[in-house]
């Protein structure tokens, strides 16, 4: 099928699936020059890419999940760091939650005298810290 039919039945631009192709993660069945053409599989192999964004991989980890022939190849290693990734996030947040609810209801006459708001400053200024570490060059 060609590029126009892939983007149409996928949803998936026909310039993301040219970007796809030149990152190694779907290849053309037809000869370079031509339009593009793509095998039927390219299909499930989108739904791959779509699936691992969801969950989210990036694309190069993604393409470390697929074969020279597009056939998944499942890195166990690579899903459980992403869901201890995710886990670390989800308790992030729910600390977040917590935070903003205990200082919405806080019965202290000042949030500064609120032991709870204090700890929950100091762990927000940790975390803080510490990503900025983490991303600096």
């Amino acid at each position: 099928m060609d590029i126009s039919e892939v983007a149409r039945r996928t949803g998936v631009p026909a310039s993301t699936l040219r970007y796809y192709e030149q990152k190694g993660l779907i290849h053309t069945t037809s000869p370079a020059g031509t339009r593009r053409r793509f095998a039927p599989e390219v299909l499930d192999q989108l739904a791959l890419i779509a699936l691992g964004q969801a969950g989210g991989l990036s694309l190069d980890e993604i393409q470390t999940m697929l074969t020279p022939d597009g056939s998944p190849r499942v890195d166990s290693q690579v899903l459980l760091n992403k869901a201890d990734e995710i886990d670390s996030t989800i308790k992030r947040l729910q600390a977040m939650s917590d935070g903003l609810r205990h200082a919405a209801d806080c019965p202290a006459e000042s949030h500064a005298q609120c032991p709870k708001f204090q700890r929950l400053l100091k762990a927000a200024a940790a975390t803080r810290l510490k990503h900025s570490r983490m991303t600096r060059p």
